[in-house]
């Protein structure tokens, strides 16, 4: 592996098709200046997550995971007028940062963001007889991503695409003896993606500007 190329490649596909605008640029710029982990998803990534909305014809998003907003903006610019994003952010100081990038994308409007731990926000969002969204994005803490997807089938609905990021962790997931939890939770989330009933699944490997590691990706049967 040649991670210097990779990152190279990833550059040059994001200049040719992932351009980022000033919004864009200014929000990754954001998180260095609130002291952020610089953990979003790549131009690249966030291209291809627009992509697969406009494939499904998403109009309802659910994103756990906000960190800046950066996913955020790229999915909602994918899409209409009246589509909604509710997106989900654990720490108050990340989701302060997000609504102002969010504000300076003028995309207030179309985006519900919840303040709050992923579980109890797709409880509540389950008690309440939320309508099913449409296309899901999962990206935040790892040890529970088994029961974030099992939550998350229960806000869908046939056809629902569901992408879950950082389910690799750069090879360690064939570790297994590894300590790490996060590394933990994937295991065991992918071991029951590929068993699961209620999905048709797939993994795909991801290199580049973030490194290695990869996404999985499912359609509700």
């Amino acid at each position: 592996m040649n991670p210097k190329l990779f990152e190279k490649v990833d550059h040059y596909i994001s200049n040719l098709v992932a351009t980022e605008d000033t919004v864009l640029q200014e929000t990754i710029q954001s998180l260095d200046a609130a002291a952020m982990p610089q953990i979003s998803v790549t131009p690249v990534q966030g291209k291809f997550l627009q992509l697969m909305l406009l494939s499904c014809k998403a109009k309802r998003v659910l994103e756990l995971g906000t960190l800046g907003a950066y996913s955020t903006i790229w999915m909602t610019r994918a899409l209409p007028a009246d589509g909604k994003v509710i997106t989900v952010e654990f720490d108050p100081h990340h989701a302060d940062i997000a609504s102002q990038n969010i504000a300076k994308a003028g995309l207030s409007d179309q985006i519900d963001l919840r303040i709050g731990k992923a579980m109890d926000v797709l409880n509540e969002l389950i008690a309440t007889g939320e309508e099913a969204f449409d296309f899901i994005f999962i990206d935040a803490d790892k040890p529970p991503y088994s029961e974030y997807f099992e939550l998350a089938l229960q806000l869908s609905h046939p056809g629902t695409l569901i992408i879950c990021d950082n389910v690799i962790r750069e090879g360690q997931v064939l570790d297994e003896n590894t300590h790490d939890e996060k590394v933990k939770g994937v295991q065991r989330f992918n071991q029951m993606l590929a068993n699961h009933p209620k999905v048709t699944a797939t993994i795909m490997q991801t290199v580049g500007a973030k490194e290695y590691d990869g996404m999985a990706i499912a359609i509700v049967n």
